[in-house]
């Protein structure tokens, strides 16, 4: 589940908050999921991968990785993104365009001191998608950070949140013979303006 906490009342936002009230009403799996895109400067290329969006608070929506991260380099260098959220159990895909930026450090202590030892064990003990001899040796790094309970206890200064505010939203529900609605809603001049795509 995602934390909402006084979500924007503009309306995008309440859209936003009714389909997924509706897909967790369904019972949707991993309905935190939401495929996060950034541009890779160095070759030129876009780059996806799914994190678990944590809390919206506001209008800020927020999940945590490593900052030494490929993508978190990505969004230092770009911090404009694209974000995906599909539920299948209502056939809604929900397409989002924002800006990125870290989250304040005394917000990331607040969260990473609310996660599971065993989490914050594989912060500490992994290097995020460096390249590695085996797996045997992941293993054998964390189980290391694992029995380490001061460590654990204190979050490494590479591992905290990110934040992204969207300007763009699509939403899309499926409908059949692919007759989709397609409503979308774009901040211009600190407005939302609203048109509706063709399926």
């Amino acid at each position: 589940m995602i934390s909402i906490n006084n979500i924007n009342n503009s309306k995008p936002y309440k859209i936003f908050y009714k389909l997924y009230s509706e897909a967790l009403e369904k019972k949707q799996s991993n309905i935190e999921a939401i495929a996060i895109s950034s541009f890779n400067q160095s070759c030129e290329e876009v780059e996806s991968r799914f994190v678990n969006l944590k809390y919206i608070n506001n209008n800020e929506w927020i999940f945590f990785s490593n900052y030494n991260s490929p993508k978190a380099s990505q969004f230092f260098s770009h911090e404009q993104i694209s974000a995906l959220f599909y539920w299948s159990a209502t056939d809604t895909q929900i397409r989002i365009k924002a800006k990125i930026s870290k989250t304040a450090q005394d917000f990331s202590d607040e969260h990473y001191l609310m996660r599971s030892m065993k989490k914050n064990a594989l912060a500490h003990s992994s290097n995020q998608s460096l390249q590695i001899k085996s797996y045997e040796n992941v293993l054998e790094n964390y189980k290391k950070a694992l029995a380490d309970e001061t460590l654990l206890l204190n979050r490494p200064d590479y591992w905290g949140g990110f934040s992204f505010k969207p300007y763009y939203f699509e939403f899309w529900q499926g409908n059949k013979n692919r007759l989709n609605k397609r409503e979308t809603y774009e901040l211009v001049r600190d407005q939302w303006q609203c048109y509706l795509l063709q399926p």
